[in-house]
């Protein structure tokens, strides 16, 4: 298949563009049929120089033969007046190129499904330390206002209960613990 396309000429950071005729798998700077105009993409677009020059003639003798030009050079062709009716070039839409593709897609899902089961698990652990923390301090309530007479009656279960009621308590100032000790770090120390 025959493409118009551009092939790359000029210094390094100094472009300049030949219009060539060339077959579509051949190398862009390699070898071509002929060629039909040049691009200076470093003058002024309203410079005495046009930028874009073409040989009217012989591109539409090769778009007559089959040749098909790329995106850049159907814009330029489609810019001269000989050229524009036998050209029509629209400027492509492509609304999902900025989307991420399926694997990233799927990264963000895993990632917040992750992020959710992790603060999931925070609320159940803050909702589990409140609880017993409040069960301690009942336990302790109700100890404190229990009569001295029925005290030694309730003991022997009590006394399996305290030991859950004191880890409950100890895991509960445990959680709090590094809280209060990050406070402290971030407040300055006078000397």
């Amino acid at each position: 298949m025959l493409k118009i396309r551009l092939a790359r000429g000029g210094a390094k950071k100094r472009p300049y563009y030949y219009i060539v005729v060339a077959d579509s798998h051949s190398p862009r700077d390699g070898k071509f049929l002929e060629r039909v105009g040049s691009y200076n993409p470093m003058l002024p677009k309203d410079g005495p120089t046009p930028r874009v020059t073409l040989k009217v003639e012989r591109i539409a003798e090769w778009l007559g033969k089959g040749a098909q030009p790329t995106d850049r050079v159907a814009r330029f062709l489609s810019q001269d007046e000989t050229l524009g009716a036998k050209v029509k070039w629209t400027q492509g839409n492509n609304p999902n190129k900025a989307q991420p593709g399926k694997k990233a897609q799927e990264r963000a899902a895993e990632r917040a499904q992750r992020e959710a089961d992790r603060a999931e698990a925070e609320a159940a652990a803050k909702v589990e330390a409140a609880e017993a923390a409040e069960r301690a301090k009942a336990e302790a309530e109700a100890a404190a206002a229990a009569p001295a007479e029925e005290a030694p009656a309730e003991e022997a279960p009590a006394a399996e209960e305290a030991p859950a009621a004191e880890e409950a308590a100890t895991e509960a100032a445990a959680e709090e613990a590094p809280a209060a000790e990050a406070a402290a770090e971030e407040e300055p120390t006078e000397a």
